[in-house]
């Protein structure tokens, strides 16, 4: 018989805080600060890492040319400074030609200023029917002072501030830059010291995968800059045609931009040779316009599919869905690796997956194959005159 002291003592120790539960509410309190101490160093260092991640892809563009270049005897140090030299050559030479064409637009259109001002003036009164004169508006805007005075401290301040934006701009391009010499010149070096670290069956698959990144990065990148190529020269050729000025910066723009600016970069490739039209006459950024719009079908349906057939085939909805998802991600960057990201995950996937035939159906034709026409046995040797009496026999039943 159980005594009143056992009862109490048994109801005492099951209301009683379990020992384990201070050790697990400490726990959870720990990871949760680990969490936000966690995400707290990432934030910090966000533009960091994705310098690194910048980085880590020019690597695998730059790695098919200095292994080239190692094969034949080559310092891989050497021959990724060659390559190094050879990029910033053409980057330098693509801002000055392009910087001399805005210079020039510049200066033209500063000397022309007075006209278009006396312009302007002179179509506002025609059409709102005033009496306006330039002197008369320039008086106005310099009668007060102080509007002036603030005007200027403002400019001042935005100067200021893109001053710094330009700075940080090239700290953060020295930095890729540096990063990227690095992960190409000590390219083996880094993948031996991370397969040291994992068995003989991972090391297989991270190589397999590394060589994957090269292969659709560096295709990508060399695809790319044929197309731009063969659309400089094609844009330089109308141009000439149509005695544009500037031919050779403005084809120049138009092959770089519309093929290294995903998604978007062909229109605003066009935009700055349509403006430069518009001083020549309208009918000429017409036809600027229609030509860019013509190449542009060329590129899509023949010249892209042959050039990248070999490095980076993904379809333009899952193009254009991984920029816009890299868009989201890491911004203006992630828009840029999209692609090769894609292709190497595309690639890498594809050879863990095995395809099986599919049988012939309506909802799933081949269109690699030719479609079937309908067959006519008149033409294939049989009675015009029996097909005749099938159909008068049909139409009898009907």
């Amino acid at each position: 018989m159980t005594t009143p002291d056992t009862r109490t003592t048994r109801v005492a120790a099951r209301d009683r805080m379990p020992s384990w539960l201070p050790r697990a509410v400490l726990l959870v309190l720990v990871m949760i600060a680990g969490f936000r101490l966690l995400g707290w160093t990432l934030g910090q260092l966000r533009t960091l890492l994705i310098d690194l991640l910048v980085a880590f892809f020019l690597a695998l563009a730059f790695e098919p040319a200095v292994d080239r270049l190692a094969r034949r005897g080559m310092r891989r140090g050497v021959a990724t400074g060659i390559a190094f030299v050879v990029v910033l050559l053409a980057c330098a030479g693509f801002l000055a030609v392009v910087g001399s064409l805005l210079v020039d637009q510049v200066v033209a259109f500063a000397n022309h200023l007075p006209r278009y001002l006396e312009d302007l003036v002179a179509w506002v009164n025609r059409t709102f029917g005033t009496d306006l004169t330039v002197d008369k508006i320039q008086g106005k805007i310099f009668k007060d002072a102080g509007t002036v005075q603030g005007y200027a401290e403002q400019v001042a301040n935005h100067a200021l501030g893109w001053s710094a934006r330009i700075v940080g701009a090239l700290f953060q391009l020295f930095t890729i830059a540096l990063f990227t010499f690095y992960f190409t010149a000590e390219g083996p070096r880094m993948r031996r010291a991370v397969c040291s670290l994992l068995p003989p069956g991972r090391q297989a698959e991270v190589l397999r995968g590394w060589e994957i990144a090269i292969d659709k990065t560096g295709g990508y990148l060399y695809s790319r800059a044929a197309l731009a190529l063969i659309s400089a020269f094609a844009h330089y050729v109308a141009f000439l045609v149509l005695d544009l000025p500037y031919a050779i910066p403005l084809a120049l723009w138009v092959g770089l931009i519309s093929q290294f600016v995903p998604t978007v970069g062909t229109y605003i490739a066009i935009v700055l040779p349509a403006l430069i039209a518009l001083t020549v006459s309208p009918a000429t950024a017409v036809w600027v316009v229609l030509f860019a719009t013509a190449y542009q079908q060329f590129e899509n349906y023949l010249l892209h599919p042959r050039i990248t057939a070999r490095t980076v085939e993904i379809h333009p909805a899952v193009a254009f869905g991984s920029v816009i998802a890299g868009a989201a991600l890491l911004g203006a960057v992630g828009a840029l690796i999209a692609i090769p990201v894609t292709a190497t995950a595309q690639a890498f996937i594809g050879s863990y997956l095995h395809r099986y035939e599919v049988p012939e159906h309506h909802l799933t034709p081949d269109e690699t194959r030719p479609p079937r026409r309908p067959s006519r046995p008149w033409r294939r040797g049989g009675d015009p005159a029996g097909d005749a009496d099938a159909q008068d026999q049909k139409r009898n039943s009907r």
